[in-house]
């Protein structure tokens, strides 16, 4: 039987921190549709007000979780998101190789941080007395129901790589508390410091390389992230 793979203690608290907070968000947020709106489906579920500020506090848990994730997926588990060269991969090799798989599988860990940005930015630009006065036609409303959609699509082809690309045990793996002696909290400050000054941003060539890599998306996701607080603020 094939030894569970071992994943880092620090990613497993923010990924399990960051993905309950937005699957519950998910599920309140689908409550919340049914009933302020349900235009499009009325889903069997009692009327209930108070659930869009559960929605919006778990919401807020995802927010404050998120931006550590993306720092530790675009630093020390960037082997986990997708190349520079994911897409040729996936265009030139065919998909009865298991580098095809791969590759698809960091693609859609990338789509699935895009996703959740796009989510939470969407949802800090809405006003929480919008769908308590019934206006359900808000650009930013509309928007935030697209997004909805788009991250529950990231979540399901999220899992379904995860588990054709390491089976159960992978899945498995991220819920096993136990660490190892090297992946103690006491050791997380030198590891980040570690990671950082592996960036050579002396140099022109050291900017040049990361403006040409995946971490160029790293910086715009945080940014989203702190547009996501800066704007609320001027438009109240």
């Amino acid at each position: 039987m094939p030894a569970r793979p071992y994943q880092p203690l620090l990613l497993r608290i923010l990924h399990g921190v960051t993905g309950a907070s937005a699957i519950a968000a998910i599920l309140t947020a689908a409550w919340t549709f049914d009933t302020y709106d349900a235009r499009w489906i009325d889903l069997p579920l009692p009327h209930w007000p108070d659930i869009e500020g559960i929605h919006g506090t778990f919401g807020l848990y995802a927010l404050l979780a998120f931006p550590l994730l993306v720092l530790y997926a675009f630093r020390q588990g960037d082997r986990r998101l997708a190349q520079l060269d994911s897409l040729t991969t996936l265009t030139r090799m065919s998909p009865a190789r298991p580098g095809w798989w791969y590759a698809l599988h960091r693609c859609t860990n990338t789509v699935m941080l895009l996703a959740m940005t796009f989510a939470l930015f969407s949802g800090k630009m809405m006003d929480s007395g919008w769908l308590p006065r019934g206006e359900t036609h808000h650009a930013w409303y509309l928007t935030h129901l697209v997004s909805w959609v788009v991250l529950v699509l990231a979540l399901g082809l999220h899992l379904l790589m995860s588990a054709k690309v390491g089976g159960q045990l992978l899945l498995l793996s991220m819920l096993d508390w136990r660490f190892r002696a090297k992946d103690h909290p006491r050791h997380w400050p030198g590891h980040i410091a570690q990671t950082w000054q592996q960036r050579q941003f002396s140099t022109l060539r050291g900017w040049l390389a990361w403006v040409h890599s995946v971490r160029l998306l790293e910086a715009l996701i945080l940014v989203a992230i702190a547009l996501s607080w800066i704007i609320p603020i001027f438009k109240h």
